[in-house]
């Protein structure tokens, strides 16, 4: 696709300014503050943010769900204002939530949403086979949604949202509430969706997810975007170094987090794993860092693993937006979906 006969072909995503308020009475709030967005061909942006930053304003303004106050935006080339249905037509979206009917089968949910987008007789269902049997569901399709697993629910509502091959797919914290199994499935679908050609806007709660998958990343806090870039480029911008350690006993990590603090002067995160503890070495603590272990030896905790490496994206949001990001983040469209339903 180009502009004009010779040139480039637009950006999968490009925002200039981005703004949306929210109104409830007498009070008015601004989830979103003049973001710019960038986004290539076959990449995915992740975009990462605290609860209330305004990843989900972002996302149904690009497609089209609320309309900008400011700012512009184009996707595939094409104004998500002026010229919305040929946006609608180019994307897909998953939202938070799993938005397939619980009452159909699987088959009968993509098949209904395979003719309404025009697919007629052998095309529709040669269509929805192709689909289960790409996202493992083909012998679930005959069963009732409601009866799905998590991870089925998720996959069914991924397929949904590409029944008709999205050129730009827009995932909104398509992970959340996923068991590490069903989490890998969906990456990896994901994975496949991009070297299909495929670009892929992801919002998520989860920072080893857009270390993951992410090309590039954006941090948004209070509806800015106030740090881009790819992993690596982020994690150096924070610190040259990280130390991650291994426990014996997690029944110690909080006693050992005090330890490596004292050491480094740095606060430590707490990973998932309660045997995990990371900290970040300042510019000017490359001295310190051999001095953690026999701090943690003296004070009886026992390190069988211990490295030196870049700092974790826990450790960049912390610097960034001063709060870690939560271990389950809810929806920051409170207030949009008061808004859709208005």
């Amino acid at each position: 696709m180009t502009d004009h006969a010779g040139g480039p072909p637009p950006l999968a995503v490009e925002a200039t300014g981005l703004v949306k308020h929210f109104t409830s009475g007498k009070k008015t709030t601004k989830a979103v503050d003049g973001v710019d967005l960038t986004i290539p061909h076959g990449s995915v942006f992740g975009l990462l943010g605290p609860n209330g930053a305004g990843k989900t304003t972002v996302v149904r303004m690009l497609a089209t769900l609320l309309r900008p106050d400011g700012g512009t935006a184009r996707v595939l080339g094409h104004d998500v204002v002026h010229d919305a249905d040929a946006v609608r037509g180019a994307v897909g979206l998953t939202g938070q939530y799993a938005s397939v009917d619980e009452d159909l089968t699987g088959t009968e949910n993509l098949l209904m949403l395979a003719r309404l987008y025009g697919f007629r007789g052998r095309a529709a269902t040669q269509r929805v086979a192709n689909l289960l049997e790409a996202f493992s569901l083909t012998d679930a399709g005959s069963r009732q949604v409601k009866t799905y697993s998590g991870g089925m629910r998720r996959r069914i509502d991924l397929a949904a949202s590409l029944v008709l091959s999205p050129r730009v797919l827009f995932l909104d914290e398509p992970t959340t509430g996923l068991d590490p199994r069903s989490r890998n499935q969906v990456w990896d679908i994901v994975r496949v969706l991009v070297e299909d050609g495929a670009t892929v806007l992801l919002t998520t709660q989860y920072l080893e997810e857009a270390d993951q998958l992410a090309d590039r990343i954006g941090v948004i806090d209070h509806g800015r975007l106030i740090a881009e870039g790819t992993s690596t480029e982020l994690k150096r911008s924070v610190g040259q170094g990280a130390v991650d350690l291994r426990l014996a006993d997690a029944t110690q990590r909080a006693e050992a987090a005090a330890v490596v603090h004292r050491v480094l002067g740095t606060e430590p995160t707490l990973p998932t794993d309660p045997y995990a503890l990371n900290a970040r070495v300042p510019d000017d603590g490359a001295h310190l860092v051999a001095q953690v272990l026999p701090a943690l030896g003296e004070a009886g905790i026992a390190v069988p693993e211990f490295s030196l490496g870049q700092p974790s994206l826990d450790e960049v949001f912390l610097t960034l937006t001063g709060e870690p990001l939560p271990a389950d983040e809810t929806n920051d469209g409170a207030a949009v979906e008061e808004e859709v339903a208005r």
